[in-house]
């Protein structure tokens, strides 16, 4: 991608290059740091986790440790995103220790979000029908966002369902096997998403990932069945996976605007205004962990390690020398941005036949505005 500024449709100049001379040092990956929260979050989810396997099912204690454990695998789980922007060919030990520890028991292998999000940021890909990641919840009636959290409580069952029974049965049914490929292989919000054949950028060898979560999910159903395991295990592992998939849905309906009604690209400039940053606290890295906390920061230059994005998130509040598009896309919060999605849907779905309104900048956004901003990322 050239690096160029661009004009917004609002007449003010989106500065893209002096952005990126202000963050050009920080885009090689630390693979200590890596190595370090991965590994110390999921070795406190499996420890919390098999702790609480020795207490009554739902007893006071438990919840503590549910709690514990749903963040702890939460956080280490969401390298998937990391995993997917790597650099092709780099991390290869630590995509697979992540496969073995994480994503398979997760019943979410890296080769579901690999080349499916790299789309996500292709300029003729994102906002668009083909792009799985995005539906224009902000031009829909309100209840298509309650559906898609809804759907956080039976996704669990959903990639049970698929890793156990389709699996086995799509390599003796070669049009079964398509179909999976198609429609029941990608991590996508798009329910009418249809994986591409070619849709592989890192994980040439995702079949063998895809056999590994097989033999993980019969294992454990086994070690059920015989006594090995009790059935609290399942419980607490489909209650852990589906508070992580519906924390997840609320931060995913806070990482865009969703206005793009998807009958036509959109401008790299358009892609970030249409994105969110919500820098917060330390709260916030809790719901939006690893670096998506930074989300519009992150679709402008994606090739930041996620390590870096909030130093430059600062950098680029307090350096640029006109930030009022950069702060733009500032939220206070999930309750900011859900709040904000929900008044346009309930605005667009009253208004029948008005048009629809597409990721412009600024409604320009006023100084007191910006500066109130500028002091929360500050």
């Amino acid at each position: 991608m050239s690096i160029r500024d661009s004009e917004t449709p609002a007449g003010i100049e989106f500065p893209l290059r002096e952005a990126h001379n202000l963050v050009r040092d920080l885009m090689t990956p630390n693979p200590w740091i890596y190595w370090a929260d991965f590994l110390f979050h999921i070795s406190l989810g499996w420890i919390v986790f098999i702790s609480i396997l020795s207490m009554p099912l739902f007893s006071l204690w438990q919840f503590p440790g549910l709690v514990v454990a749903m963040l702890a695998f939460y956080r280490a789980g969401i390298f998937i995103h990391e995993l997917a922007h790597l650099k092709k060919g780099t991390f290869k030990l630590f995509r697979l220790v992540w496969n073995v520890i994480c994503g398979i028991p997760l019943l979410i292998p890296s080769f579901t979000y690999d080349g499916v999000h790299s789309d996500h940021h292709k300029r003729d890909v994102y906002g668009t029908a083909e792009d799985g990641e995005y539906v224009p919840f902000a031009t829909m009636k309100p209840i298509v966002m309650i559906g898609y959290v809804m759907l956080s409580f039976l996704l669990p069952l959903f990639f049970i369902i698929r890793f156990l029974l389709l699996t086995p049965l799509s390599y003796l049914i070669p049009p079964l096997r398509r179909l999976v490929w198609e429609r029941a292989s990608s991590l996508t919000i798009d329910m009418n998403y249809k994986r591409a054949e070619n849709a592989i950028r890192n994980d040439k060898y995702w079949k063998v990932q895809e056999f590994g979560a097989f033999l993980f999910v019969t294992a454990a159903v086994a070690c059920i069945a015989v006594g090995v395991l009790t059935f609290n295990a399942l419980v607490l592992w489909y209650v852990i996976a589906m508070f992580i998939f519906l924390v997840n849905s609320l931060r995913t309906l806070s990482a865009h605007a969703y206005r793009n009604p998807g009958d036509k690209p959109m401008e790299f400039h358009e892609q970030y205004l249409d994105s969110i940053n919500v820098p917060g606290n330390f709260l916030t890295g809790l719901w939006a962990p690893v670096g998506l906390r930074y989300h519009a920061t992150h679709h402008l230059f994606m090739s930041l390690p996620y390590h870096n994005l909030g130093e430059a998130q600062r950098r680029l509040a307090n350096g640029l020398s006109d930030n009022r598009l950069y702060l733009s896309t500032i939220r206070t919060g999930m309750w900011d941005s859900l709040q904000r999605i929900w008044g346009e849907a309930s605005t667009a779905s009253r208004t029948v036949g008005a048009p629809t309104a597409v990721a412009t900048p600024t409604d320009t956004v006023d100084m007191e505005e910006a500066v109130t901003r500028q002091r929360n990322v500050g």
